[in-house]
């Protein structure tokens, strides 16, 4: 656990000598009431959550660190009132949900244990393995990336979360999914360092998630940070989004159903969703475009899964046949594949009732790396080589990591370093061609 995820606050489990406490005495929210907190994931839900993606899964090993985490942490409490061990059990769900590998939900349950506990690296090493210990020992030297702080020292520290993760990708998917849950239950921590927090996760953490490929992570870290940024301005959009969806509902159901039929009755088998788009990425188009929530055309977008990339394009035609497009809302993803490995394609037509309909078509697969981006590479399957080398192979995302961290050794200044980092994590895609195509 990081530096600034001590501002939680803890009690030290007893025996423990890195346990800490909130310094000072400082107030801090109630804990919550007994009865609504939630109760602990038990050993055999949490295997149960691996087996049913991995059923070769380690059981003996997941239920060690599962019981070794619990003791190690012992009496610790979060500032909820919560027993500590709830937390790296948190972490670990949410990385089932991306289909991990046993070492690094392992990790994920022992992710504290070395900092805030009596526990050393020799002993992680002993009990789960060099692996195991190597994934936890490089989540203990992530310190905070207080981005309020002076540049050098920010630099610094963005620097040893590169190097970390690009050792193994699998520390940056702990890394995230610790700050995930942190900032799901960020109302517990001081005004002070909420809105730090949140600040550094809309900066630094969603922007790299972005980068990853992991969009459904970036786009609830990105809804977490606003909120708490902007509490008046995530209210106002939550507010005008959710009276929209309960008038719009039937339309919704519509544009659906109308979608399954036409591309089934061209042989089409298609899984076809409606999604609102969230309160932060509404209100960044506002302000991109200085344009108010009427004028807004593309609240919802729909996503078209097919199983094959000759569907994905029969399902367009099929699409720009049936409805008028908005000329200038195409794009193909497929063709050009963003960096962070994303392939779809996006058109614009004018649906039912007149309504600009946002739509997304993709295979399956396609869908999977979209969500969970480097996740998605199948890390828990047997490979030839390690987990990281594989996505030195497969992923373009990583590519960007190891170009990123490959500039560390130029030995550029930590304000020249930072500044370029940040411009990489935010900047817009843009292809550049010759007359040739190339």
């Amino acid at each position: 656990m990081s530096t600034l995820e001590t501002d939680l606050g803890r009690s030290p489990a007893p025996g423990s000598s890195g346990g800490r406490a909130v310094a000072g005495g400082e107030a801090r929210p109630p804990a919550a009431p007994a009865e609504r907190r939630p109760k602990l994931m038990r050993q055999t839900d949490l295997i149960d959550r691996v087996s049913r993606y991995n059923p070769d899964t380690d059981e003996a090993l997941l239920n060690r660190a599962y019981v070794y985490a619990m003791k190690a942490h012992g009496e610790q409490k979060r500032a909820s009132g919560d027993p500590y061990f709830s937390h790296p059990l948190q972490v670990a769900a949410i990385l089932t949900d991306l289909k991990l590998d046993d070492a690094t939900i392992a990790a994920a349950l022992l992710h504290d244990t070395i900092e805030d506990t009596a526990t050393t690296r020799a002993e992680i090493d002993e009990l789960f393995g060099g692996e195991i210990g190597m994934l936890v020992e490089g989540l203990t030297k992530l310190k905070k990336l207080d981005l309020v702080t002076k540049e050098a020292k920010q630099a610094e520290n963005l620097r040893k979360l590169l190097l970390a993760i690009a050792a193994d990708v699998r520390v940056l998917l702990v890394k995230l999914a610790d700050r995930l849950h942190n900032m799901r239950t960020l109302q517990y921590m001081r005004p002070e360092s909420r809105i730090r927090v949140a600040q550094e996760t809309l900066d630094i953490y969603a922007p790299l998630a972005g980068r990853m490929g992991m969009h459904e992570m970036r786009e609830e870290l990105e809804d977490l940070a606003f909120r708490e940024i902007n509490p008046e301005g995530y209210a106002v959009v939550s507010e005008r989004l959710n009276a929209l969806a309960g008038r719009q509902q039937h339309l919704i159901a519509e544009i659906e159903d109308q979608l399954t039929r036409k591309l089934a009755d061209r042989g089409i088998a298609a899984k076809v969703t409606g999604r609102r788009k969230r309160a932060y990425s509404v209100w960044r188009k506002m302000e991109r475009k200085s344009i108010g929530f009427e004028q807004l055309s593309d609240i919802f977008g729909f996503r078209v899964l097919v199983k094959t990339i000759d569907e994905v394009y029969a399902a367009l035609g099929i699409v720009h046949t049936t409805w008028p497009v908005v000329p200038t809302r195409f794009k193909d993803y497929i063709s050009t594949p963003k960096g962070n490995d994303y392939r779809s394609i996006h058109t614009t037509v004018i649906g039912p009732g007149k309504q600009r309909v946002e739509l997304q078509i993709r295979t399956f697969e396609m869908h999977e790396i979209a969500e969970y981006g480097i996740a998605a590479h199948a890390l828990y399957k047997d490979e030839l080589g390690s987990p990281t080398e594989v996505l030195a192979r497969e992923s373009r995302a990583y590519a960007w990591l190891r170009h990123t961290v490959e500039m560390l050794s130029e030995g550029s200044n930590p304000e020249e370093f930072l500044e370029h980092t940040k411009l990489e994590l935010f900047h817009d895609q843009v292809f550049c061609f010759t007359p040739k195509g190339a």
